[in-house]
C-alpha cells in the first residue's frame, strides 16, 4: 500500500473552493493527474455515483472507474477507484473553513500487488501531483 497526503491553505471561502473542486468541466485546470473524462464527470454528485477518468500516474496513462463513497457537500468528497493492473485507488478531499480562507487536505491511497513493486516512486510522484494540484486550485479560486 502507498499512502499520500498534502494540505494547503487556500485564500478563498470553502464554498468557492468546493465549487471549483466539483466543477467537472474545469477539473483539468487544477488536477495535475487528470487528462479527461471519457463520458463526462459524475452526472450527479451523490454517494454511489460512478464516473470514469483518464489520468497520468507516474507519467503513464491510466483509466480509473471511480465510485463516490462519502459526501458531505462543502466539506468532504471521498472516492474509490479501480485502476489498471488491479490497483485500487482512494482519494479524499477535506475542506476546513478558516475565516475567509479554507484548509484543503487531499489524502490518497493505492493498493494492489503492482503497488508494492513501485511504492516509493508512486508515493513521490503522487505527492508531487497533489501539491501541484493544490497550488493550481488555490490560484484558480483566489
Amino acid at each position: 500500500m502507498a499512502e499520500v497526503s498534502a494540505e494547503a491553505r487556500i485564500e478563498a471561502p470553502a464554498e468557492k473552493v468546493w465549487a471549483a473542486l466539483t466543477d467537472w468541466s474545469a477539473y483539468g485546470e487544477w488536477n495535475a493527474t487528470h487528462t479527461g473524462f471519457p463520458r463526462g464527470g459524475p452526472e450527479a454528485l451523490a454517494v454511489g455515483g460512478t464516473f470514469e477518468e483518464n489520468m497520468k500516474l507516474m507519467g503513464f496513462p491510466a483509466e480509473v472507474t471511480w465510485t463516490i463513497d462519502e459526501l458531505h457537500p462543502g466539506r468532504v468528497l471521498s472516492i474509490r477507484g479501480k485502476g489498471p493492473m488491479a490497483v485500487d485507488l482512494a482519494t479524499r478531499y477535506t475542506l476546513t473553513p478558516n475565516g475567509e480562507a479554507t484548509s484543503l487536505r487531499i489524502d490518497g491511497e493505492f493498493t494492489g500487488a503492482a503497488v508494492s513493486l513501485m511504492a516509493g516512486k508512486l508515493k513521490d510522484s503522487a505527492t508531487a501531483a497533489l501539491n501541484e494540484s493544490l497550488r493550481r486550485l488555490g490560484a484558480l479560486v483566489s
